[in-house]
């Protein structure tokens, strides 16, 4: 009697990649047959509490590009790729029943949804979590994530003197080819999940398409092509144009390039173009980008609440107009009005913009941040929660800045737009 297979299943989340992928190189090392799975909650398309769809169409549109392309590279290593909308706990069950999974291979997680997510596997399915969206993984960061300071620079610091970035894994080697499963679900259309189609808009920030190939191409074109790495840190503050920052957030939100990847690629350049302040400063974002994590993980869910990590007890509003003008860039600001503009027909803002339309909105108007942090959530295509409600909270002065700061919009406006190239770009377009 033939021995039944053990199944170990990939549970693909914000790491949609095949290169330096743990869960994934962990599983092929592990098992005789493995195969991938991404889960697309209901919830995700349905309004939340604040009005507002957990995903507009712009973060789907693209999050279909990265799955189509994840299917193709995971179809070169003989593993079939299982996409479903629904309900978690039923899929699980029914792969479980199915394929005899023994076990899931996934990206560690510690935010409440995610957690919840956890919960519904079924039993009889062993675990395995790996951190695969750190630039410096946690067993490598000299303090305990409790001792994590609450001042980016002391993170910084200690993690520069004492921590190193790990070796990414190469693509692992492919799997028999019988390891293919007959049949899978097709891909999920923008318009089955309840989307209109999207029009490219010319004038946008980010005319790139989702997927790994896609993330490792601008890499390749923005540090070896062109040499705008060693120009980063002078053009970042831009607001107009593909090439005014690296735009690799909008790839790392999804995981389909690593942080660890893109950081090797930075020495190597350092190695053999130049090493200035630019090449410094896109590892120094990286590193922000860890430690707003590192926070999450250190405060839990008071990243969600309205005090935020300093339980501030300001006063809130919830002026429904008010929120209104700022979703649709008709504000009394006009620098505001073209970054929501901006936002609301192409899925992205500059940083510099989002900087200063967040102050706008919880330091002007003193509206609920989270209502602001919700509406980025839905629309932003680079929408990361660890990042998003940490500079959220930052804003609003609740959050990791010891100086509760406001953003003189009139003065950010002639600083970084001296022309007015940009408001006229945004302003001369109407929303409704």
């Amino acid at each position: 009697m033939q021995k039944a297979k053990t199944t170990g299943l990939v549970w693909f989340r914000n790491d949609l990649r095949i290169r330096d992928q743990h869960s994934l190189s962990q599983a092929i090392a592990a098992h005789d047959r493995v195969i991938a799975v991404y889960h697309l909650p209901k919830h995700w398309l349905q309004p939340t509490q604040w009005g507002f769809k957990k995903m507009e169409r712009f973060r789907a549109a693209f999050l279909l590009q990265t799955l189509a392309q994840l299917q193709k590279d995971l179809a070169k290593l003989n593993i079939s790729l299982w996409v479903k909308v629904g309900r978690w706990d039923a899929l699980l069950k029914e792969l479980q029943k199915t394929y005899n999974v023994t076990s899931i291979y996934g990206q560690k997680e510690w935010t409440q949804e995610e957690l919840d997510d956890n919960a519904q596997i079924p039993a009889g399915i062993e675990k395995h979590w790996y951190f695969d969206q750190f630039l410096f993984h946690p067993d490598d960061v000299p303090m305990q994530v409790a001792d994590v300071p609450d001042v980016f620079t002391l993170f910084r610091k200690k993690c520069e003197k004492h921590a190193s970035v790990r070796s990414a894994l190469p693509v692992p080697s492919p799997m028999l080819e019988e390891n293919r499963l007959t049949s899978v679900p097709k891909l999920p259309t923008l318009s089955s999940l309840g989307y209109e189609n999207i029009t490219v808009d010319k004038r946008t920030a980010i005319p790139f398409e989702g997927g790994e190939q896609a993330a490792w191409g601008r890499l390749e074109k923005y540090f070896w092509n062109t040499n705008q790495l060693s120009y980063y840190k002078k053009t970042r503050n831009g607001l107009l144009g593909k090439n005014y920052s690296s735009k690799f957030s909008i790839w790392l939100a999804f995981g389909s390039i690593s942080p660890v990847s893109i950081y090797h690629e930075v020495k190597k350049y350092e190695k053999e173009v130049t090493k200035n302040d630019s090449t410094y400063w896109l590892v120094f974002e990286l590193l922000w980008r860890d430690y707003f994590k590192y926070i999450s993980m250190k405060h839990g869910n008071a990243i969600f609440k309205l005090g935020g990590l300093l339980q501030k007890d300001y006063t809130w509003k919830t002026n429904q107009k008010h929120v209104k003008q700022w979703i649709d860039g008709a504000t009394p600001e006009p620098f505001i009005n073209a970054n929501m503009r901006e936002l609301a027909l192409t899925g992205f803002m500059s940083n510099r913009g989002r900087q200063n339309v967040a102050s706008f909105f919880a330091k002007q108007w003193h509206l609920d941040w989270r209502i602001g942090a919700a509406y980025f959530e839905a629309m932003l295509i680079d929408y990361d929660i660890h990042s998003n409600y940490g500079n959220w909270m930052y804003n609003a002065g609740v959050g990791n800045d010891p100086i509760d700061r406001k953003f003189n919009v009139g003065w950010q406006a002639e600083r970084y737009d001296p022309n007015n190239k940009y408001q006229k770009t945004w302003l001369q377009t109407t929303l409704f």
